[in-house]
């Protein structure tokens, strides 16, 4: 699944458009590479997300095309 599109079904960043915005920016890191908004993710993979000052770093845990929203923090775990 794309990097953009994941992060929005796991709701990490609320629309796939701030999400591709925020991969452009270069602020998504998938494995401690910069990561484009096309990247393919896959369960294991560390992604960190820059948001300001603060930094969220997350273990995928699954990766669906849908979710709803009481199911979408399963996708991940905080590291």
């Amino acid at each position: 699944m794309r990097l953009d599109k994941f992060l929005k079904v796991s709701r990490l960043i609320k629309r796939r458009t701030i999400a591709n915005a925020a991969c452009d920016a270069g602020r998504v890191m998938i494995n401690e590479k910069i990561a484009k908004a096309s990247a393919n993710v896959v369960a294991g993979d560390i992604i960190e997300i820059q948001f300001g000052n603060k930094s969220v770093k997350v273990e995928v845990l699954d990766v669906v095309e849908t979710t709803k929203k009481d199911e979408a923090k399963e996708l991940y775990k905080y590291i």
